[in-house]
């Protein structure tokens, strides 16, 4: 049972916004960002396979750079700390078998009595081409993200995902390639700062029945 209130949660889900101007000179205190990092890792993802991993871009001279691809926008190098979620290019047989191994080791199972769970997992996966897989481990990352922007505003931090970026230009000067990695998004996180007036917008939203239908 939770001690945040359902209006106290709300009332934080309707604080945040796609925050434009970040104060640079705020930073994120280090116990809260270890929390945000713990969200990530505790992120739900399809049969658990996990088929991503996060960039922490704390390199202000590369933070330039990847700014040269996003746009130009302020906030890849304005913010607190700056995140790019990437996805595997392809999951396959031996990240299925990582990932079993890695389970029967911390509940103390044996491997073979994971066998039922591999072979369905290897039959999903064996269903899809190469571009399939990528496409469905990407998707896989905009839960991480979700996650983490639901996480950032319970805390009172900011956030801002960014899908304008060059994916492409950001694997490159991040090497991922070589990593079996792509780019999928990014997120600036940190404090607002007092000029950016779309802190004070009115959030502009669908009435719950135009989008939500009870059957």
């Amino acid at each position: 049972m939770s001690n945040f209130s359902a209006p106290d949660f709300l009332k934080q889900l309707k604080w945040r916004y796609a925050t434009k101007q970040f104060d640079a000179s705020k930073k994120i205190p280090q116990d809260l960002w270890e929390a945000l990092e713990d969200s990530l890792i505790l992120t739900p993802s399809s049969f658990g396979l996990q088929p991503w991993h996060f960039f922490v871009i704390e390199n202000l001279e590369l933070r330039e750079k990847l700014q040269a691809h996003s746009w130009g926008q302020a906030q890849v190098t304005e913010c607190s700390h700056f995140l790019v979620l990437a996805s595997r290019r392809s999951v396959g047989e031996e990240e299925i078998d990582q990932f079993l191994k890695h389970s029967a080791k911390l509940r103390g199972e044996e491997i073979e009595s994971l066998t039922p769970y591999r072979d369905m997992m290897s039959g999903f996966i064996g269903h899809m081409d190469e571009s399939q897989k990528a496409q469905w481990a990407k998707l896989q990352t905009y839960i991480a993200l979700g996650q983490l922007m639901t996480s950032a505003a319970t805390l009172g931090i900011d956030a801002c995902p960014m899908e304008g970026i060059d994916a492409n230009e950001y694997d490159a000067l991040l090497g991922l390639p070589e990593k079996g990695l792509k780019t999928s998004v990014a997120c600036a996180l940190g404090y607002r700062a007092e000029s950016d007036k779309y802190a004070s917008a009115a959030k502009v939203r669908f009435e719950k029945d135009q989008l939500l239908t009870r059957l």
